[in-house]
């Protein structure tokens, strides 16, 4: 497989589709990942999986699946001496709360999911862990109780507390500083308590100076009877700080001691995401369960295109029985590519463990590749032409198909001569099939129709078309090639049955009767006036010189074809043709193709001698003596 088909096929929208109804980041980067196998063993189970996943959700359409958010970054952060943050090791309790849940929730639906439950087992409990973590964080916190050493340090900070708050009261109300506040109020400056002094009065009032307001007309000053009862707390708030550091580390190192557990356990949730969100998709486009053989076979009943939803017409695909090469003809718009691009997108659902939107008893093979054709794929950046470009892909497909590979070929030799197109396109479809491949291709040439029905390998397709409204149907018909529309449609629309027959015969060399489908001779009387003999009477030599343009011997003219300047020698004759005399020599030009340049009238004098300008001088010599008597044994022969 290869990104190419991908993208052609809409397997990658089919993929973003599925990450839609993933419940995790996780799962959804895994769906974004997915891929067809060529494993028969792998893609049943895969379909098993998914089979019983949709079992499960028509149970219970809720399967507890969340708590991975940021469990990537826990699992990076263990063994790196750097102790889990208390959010950290809250988010990992809550997966293991969840691994609980789900543990519980697979364990209830064995009966109907044997095989998608059985994966629970992998996720262990781990209550030890757990429990530990409850015990020592609450409320987003390390607990007062995590530890004996914890709990004295946050009483004596308590205590601490208490006293350094009196003693702050104290000093409010005292008569010696409180004329020189700016207001009776306690805040705090880099987590030291202050008081809000006068600027006048930065004397009156023992202490540092913390901070100045914003208009430096009070400062923030720490008294200096209560400094020491601040220093105090600071050293607790440090003991408080290196204890809580200890229990964090002591926690990370029981998490660290489950990383192989915990990770088996991520992995399991991924997988479950994974997997009901694929089962979800397949409940959504109402997809059944297809047999998978180890062959080269795709036998699909009432297969819908996933991407159209309900505007899908449902197609039968069938090959690999007794033929290996479908090639569908039919107009266009009439839903040729959409039939090869299902068949290529269907079975790289299938290889990839998903239900198809098929009818019931619906096969589908396997493939080692499938390999696409379809579009111009025209490169801007290697300038090429679109003809060239499916050429170089061509090529490709040619030297990557082997007996195992299934090539989907739109419109093969469009772009080009029809008659070297259809050759070529027969010999490549031919050479396909001799390397084994299972094509699917769509083509408008007849000859190659033909070609598919006197070969054992082929068989014709149609896309029907519907006469009466002129308009496709989108259905595949297998065993018939599709017939010219173009006839059928000119006729619907009033084109004169003779025409029709007169272009069968010009297309397919063999007569035809359409006049016989007309019972009403009304209507053809009405045609008739498109056929009715009404043309210009073949013109006599002598009419042709009349309207022949008039140029006369010596004027000066132009060869519009070739460019060049000549002079007019003789004409018209019965064809409309003059005799030009140009540098090279003599040579018949119709009249149409003469431009006048300058009229000989303008050139030479009334009783110029045009010899001069057309006869050699020895000819001319000759001439004048044999008007004077006759030369023996000389002839002048006129063309």
């Amino acid at each position: 497989m290869n990104e190419q088909t991908y993208t052609v096929l809409g397997y990658e929208t089919i993929k973003e589709a599925i990450a839609g109804f993933a419940l995790t980041g996780s799962g959804r980067k895994k769906t974004m990942e997915m891929a067809p196998s060529t494993n028969l063993k792998q893609i049943r189970a895969w379909h098993e999986e998914i089979s019983e996943a949709i079992e499960i959700l028509k149970i219970s359409s809720s399967v507890p699946i969340h708590g991975l958010e940021g469990m990537e970054a826990i699992i990076n952060g263990f063994n790196k001496g750097i102790p889990l943050r208390v959010d950290q090791l809250v988010q990992l309790n809550s997966f293991l709360d969840s691994c609980g849940k789900l543990r519980r929730f697979m364990k209830e639906k064995e009966y109907c999911a044997p095989r998608v439950s059985v994966y629970v087992y992998s996720i262990e409990e781990l209550p030890e862990l757990a429990a530990e973590i409850q015990r020592c964080i609450r409320n987003g916190q390390i607990d007062d109780y995590a530890s004996k050493e914890l709990l004295k340090v946050r009483k004596q900070i308590g205590i601490q507390e208490e006293r350094l708050k009196e003693r702050l009261t104290q000093v409010l109300k005292s008569a010696k500083i409180k004329p020189y506040l700016q207001e009776a109020v306690v805040s705090q400056r880099n987590g030291r308590y202050v008081i809000p002094v006068k600027k006048e009065y930065r004397g009156k009032v023992k202490g540092s100076v913390l901070d100045t307001s914003a208009s430096g007309s009070t400062l923030f000053i720490e008294p200096e009877e209560i400094g020491s009862f601040q220093d105090q707390m600071e050293w607790l708030i440090l003991e408080e700080q290196a204890e809580v550091e200890k229990i964090l580390f002591a926690l990370t190192g029981l998490a660290e001691g489950k990383e192989k557990e915990i990770k088996l356990a991520i992995e399991t949730m991924v997988h479950y995401d994974f997997l009901f969100s694929k089962a979800k998709y397949c409940r959504s486009i109402e997809a059944k369960k297809v047999d998978i053989v180890d062959d080269q076979v795709i036998d699909f009943k009432e297969a819908r295109h996933p991407l159209l939803g309900n505007n899908a017409v449902p197609l039968t695909l069938e090959i690999g029985t007794d033929y290996h090469a479908l090639v569908i003809t039919g107009p266009n718009t009439g839903g040729k590519t959409v039939s090869i691009k299902t068949a290529g997108l269907l079975v790289l659902m299938s290889q990839s463990g998903l239900l198809l939107p098929v009818g019931e008893g619906s096969i589908s093979g396997v493939f080692h590749k499938v390999l696409v054709d379809i579009g111009d794929g025209q490169s801007i950046e290697q300038n090429l032409s679109t003809f060239s470009s499916r050429i170089v892909n061509i090529i490709d497909i040619l030297e990557k198909t082997n007996d195992r590979t299934l090539v989907l070929l739109d419109e093969l030799g469009s772009g080009t001569d029809p008659g070297e197109g259809m050759g070529l396109a027969t010999a490549i479809l031919e050479n396909l099939n001799n390397k084994g491949a299972t094509i699917f291709a769509t083509t408008h040439y007849s000859e190659i129709k033909e070609f598919a029905d006197a070969h054992e390998d082929f068989m014709n397709g149609s896309m029907e078309f519907d006469l009466e409204t002129l308009k496709p149907t989108y259905r595949l018909r297998i065993g018939k090639g599709g017939e010219s529309q173009a006839f059928a449609i000119a006729l619907k629309l009033g084109v004169h049955p003779k025409l029709i027959e007169r272009a069968h015969m010009i297309t397919y060399k063999s007569e035809k009767n359409y006049t016989e489908l007309f019972q009403d001779n009304s209507e053809l009387k009405d045609r008739d006036k498109q056929i009715l003999v009404n043309k210009h009477k073949r013109k006599k030599a002598a009419d042709i010189s009349k309207t022949a343009r008039q140029f006369d011997m010596g004027d000066s003219v132009y060869v519009t074809s070739s460019g060049e300047l000549g002079v007019i020698y003789k004409g018209p004759d019965s064809k409309g043709n003059y005799i030009v005399q140009l540098r090279n020599g003599k040579v018949d030009v119709n009249h149409k193709r003469l431009k006048l340049n300058i009229p000989a009238a303008e050139l030479y004098p009334e009783d110029y001698d045009f010899n001069i300008l057309f006869e050699s001088k020895e000819h001319r010599k000759l001439l004048n003596q044999m008007e004077k008597k006759h030369i023996e044994g000389s002839m002048i022969r006129e063309d």
